[in-house]
């Protein structure tokens, strides 16, 4: 299938794979409550699947995002600049990885995407801050910076609606089986993570809790 081909076929299941992502606390099936909604959403990888260890240098467990690393624009004044994440236990044959940042709890009701960025060489165990910034030299080439539900590219920090409840924020590290998954940077990270899955050797997941 030529990648044209592909990429529109994943684009038009874009809206309903929009629901998948991994979650930390509980790899099975998880539930959002909306009012009197409940939304579903899958994970994208089984729970079976091995454990990286993943961890923030700059946001201890139980702590949250500081103003370093919330958004920037609309009535948030951060400083949208990406955490430090480091990442241990890739197994035999990982050639690259992706990370991806995703709010499970946001009004969309299908989630939001954060962050995406993948063919980070297999060499490389940890991203310094701001590395999801464009042009920042803190991601090593090849690696792709992809689009945020911004739409914009690159990081994109915490800002939940105020007075909304706190948001569950995933971190995501997956080893893969290849140096390229050969997508778009462009294409949206629920289609992306369609490629992903069929090159996921392992993964490991943070998740950091924020309210304003």
């Amino acid at each position: 299938m030529r990648l044209k081909t592909l990429t529109a076929v994943m684009v038009a299941g874009t809206a309903a794979l929009s629901t998948t992502f991994a979650m930390a606390s509980s790899p099975g099936e998880a539930t959002a409550s909306r009012g009197t909604v409940t939304v579903a959403q899958r994970p994208a990888l089984p729970p079976s699947l091995p454990r990286l260890n993943v961890q923030l240098p700059d946001i201890p467990p139980g702590e949250t995002f500081s103003e370093e690393e919330m958004l920037g624009w609309f009535e948030c004044t951060g400083k949208n600049k990406s955490p430090a994440i480091k990442w241990s236990g890739a197994p035999a044959g990982t050639k690259s990885y992706l990370i991806s940042l995703f709010d499970v709890d946001s009004k969309t009701s299908s989630g939001f995407w954060h962050w995406s960025t993948w063919n980070i060489p297999a060499s490389t165990t940890s991203l310094p801050a701001g590395a999801g910034t464009p042009g920042d030299p803190g991601l090593p080439a090849p690696a792709v910076l992809g689009r945020t539900d911004f739409g914009t590219t690159g990081y994109g920090g915490a800002c939940p609606p105020a007075g909304d409840r706190p948001h569950r924020y995933v971190f995501t590290v997956v080893a893969l089986d290849t140096e390229d998954i050969k997508v778009p940077k462009d294409l949206p990270m629920a289609a992306v993570n369609v490629v992903m899955q069929s090159h996921a050797l392992a993964a490991g997941y943070r998740t950091v809790v924020f309210g304003r």
